[in-house]
């Protein structure tokens, strides 16, 4: 018998993601992705307690060394993140990592299909360089739906009716499986998912950042960028832009 807050494996999968037990009615429970933004439901006898954590190493230090930054008497002013997540834990989980990157970051917690009418309003009043829209979606294979992707694409489309320019408003759109192409064709810089694959709960946080501490002038390295990630071109892709960050001197 299990109790919500268990971790858990599903064995019918190889116990390939770690789930965190939120809900359960007679013997269905109900899980939710400790890292993965996933939702799934399984019976008892096809869970097993998790007593180990899948915490990459080679990905911590991707994601936590993006700063190189020449302090000798250069000054850095990185670009303002608005971050609106459709899920609590992981928007708690993105703000954290902005804040131990030193990055200014407004969090948004909103679902996926209010936030077209109110993005507008939050671009004018905190002046983003990058905003993140993000937080659950599923491909439905059988009816060819996606769960939110036209959520998100109403979102987008709102902020560039607002800001046109993609370097002067850095997009970054979508959650697990979502239709990357379409996202990317709305006006999104970076989207996921290109092999319609389940994403990192930090997945778009890291574009973020990477994007915030991007010097202004100069373009990207789109590979570079793109393989920080945990699952890199099969979960996010995007277009060459410049970054968002200004460097002065002196300091």
């Amino acid at each position: 018998m299990f109790k919500i807050g268990d971790e858990v494996t599903r064995i019918s999968y190889n116990n390939d993601i770690i789930f965190i037990i939120v809900d359960f009615k007679e013997n269905i429970y109900y899980l939710k992705g400790k890292y993965v933004r996933l939702y799934v439901d399984a019976y008892e006898e096809d869970l097993k307690k998790s007593l180990e954590d899948d915490k990459d190493e080679d990905f911590e230090k991707r994601i936590y060394g993006i700063k190189n930054l020449d302090r000798n008497n250069y000054f850095y002013m990185p670009g303002k993140i608005l971050h609106i997540d459709g899920d609590k834990d992981y928007l708690d989980k993105c703000l954290d990592y902005y804040k131990r990157n030193n990055l200014k970051a407004i969090g948004k917690l909103e679902k996926e299909s209010d936030v077209a009418n109110k993005i507008v309003d939050w671009l004018i009043k905190y002046k983003p360089n990058i905003v993140v829209i993000t937080g659950h979606d599923a491909i439905y294979k059988k009816e060819k739906k996606y769960k939110n992707t036209e959520n998100f694409l109403n979102s987008i489309r709102e902020c560039r009716k607002h800001i046109r320019n993609q370097d002067e408003l850095i997009i970054i759109a979508g959650a697990c499986q979502s239709d990357y192409e379409s996202l990317l064709c709305a006006g999104a810089n970076f989207a996921s998912s290109p092999k319609r694959i389940n994403i990192h709960a930090l997945d778009p946080a890291i574009i973020a950042a990477s994007m915030a501490f991007s010097e202004a002038n100069k373009e990207i390295n789109l590979k570079e960028i793109i393989q920080r990630t945990k699952y890199g071109s099969d979960g996010i892709g995007g277009i060459i832009t410049k970054g968002t960050m200004h460097v002065g001197y002196p300091r």
